[in-house]
């Protein structure tokens, strides 16, 4: 279950791409084969990965061409493997492409994928679901902010890595922690607690929000009103959010940074929210 409200990323795809591509034209030789918090992936991999991204959204959701299709998949931990299997297998083809040849094609893809975005109707349903915040259908705008995660997250592990930091601003940044904060009830459904337990997450500092869910009969829903003060409050700043959130840093790390106020066991539980199919 999701916050009411649509949440519009849209028109920050132009931004988000023009960022990224001054951002791969300034990189050094060595920058491009920096390691990065994305394990086995270098920045170059990074920016491979993103291409594939836009390819592949062109080619499914535009010409509804799916190529290879999963078999067999029984599981969510099935569709994981079976999307890493083709990440791996586009970054290892994609070593021999040039940086230059991955910034011209970085740049006509993300344009053609943009105007194709703009195509579809925010209230219909998506060609793929967003599984991580479990749901099995999703709508187009749930979707399209789901895309500007990858964008976002994957540039900002390329400016990690580089220590080139521009995302970190309210109009980039807000939009992209409060898609992924929508992991937050799903996180929590095999949690029990008292009907109405209230729990809030904080992302600090005038770039985050605060977000909380309510524990109702059989699950647990976003809320934004509660009289009682919340059960628990989770506080974490943005710069620990989105490692923490895309398996970049383990739970029991950004517990040593994290601020839980209240009952600490039922907190420490949106520490597991993933907001990445992972």
């Amino acid at each position: 279950m999701k916050t009411a409200a649509v949440i519009q990323t849209i028109h920050l795809f132009p931004i988000l791409d023009k960022l990224l591509i001054e951002l791969l034209k300034s990189l050094t030789e060595e920058e491009w084969h920096a390691a990065t918090v994305a394990k086995k992936w270098s920045v170059k991999d990074i920016a491979s990965h993103l291409l594939d991204g836009n390819l592949r959204g062109l080619s499914i959701s535009r010409d509804r061409y799916f190529g290879e299709k999963p078999q067999n998949i029984n599981s969510y931990n099935d569709l994981v493997d079976f999307l890493n299997q083709l990440n791996m297998s586009w970054t290892n083809a994609a070593k021999r492409l040039s940086p230059n040849l991955l910034i011209n094609l970085l740049e006509t893809t993300g344009k053609e994928y943009y105007e194709h975005l703009q195509t579809l109707n925010p209230k219909e349903n998506a060609v793929f679901s967003v599984a991580w915040a479990g749901e099995e259908t999703s709508l187009n705008w749930f979707h399209i902010a789901r895309e500007y995660t990858e964008k976002f997250l994957h540039q900002q592990q390329i400016r990690d890595a580089v220590n080139k930091q521009t995302l970190f601003t309210r109009e980039l940044f807000g939009p992209f922690i409060e898609t992924f904060i929508q992991a937050l009830p799903y996180t929590y459904r095999n949690t029990e607690a008292p009907e109405n337990t209230v729990v809030t997450l904080i992302v600090t500092s005038d770039i985050g929000g605060s977000w909380s869910i309510i524990r109702e009969q059989n699950n647990w829903k976003f809320t934004d009103s509660f009289q009682q003060e919340p059960d628990s409050i989770l506080k974490i700043a943005p710069q620990d959010a989105w490692l923490l959130f895309s398996k970049g840093m383990a739970p029991s790390d950004a517990l040593e940074k994290a601020e839980i106020i209240g009952n600490k066991e039922i907190g420490k539980v949106a520490l597991e929210i993933i907001a990445v199919m992972a």
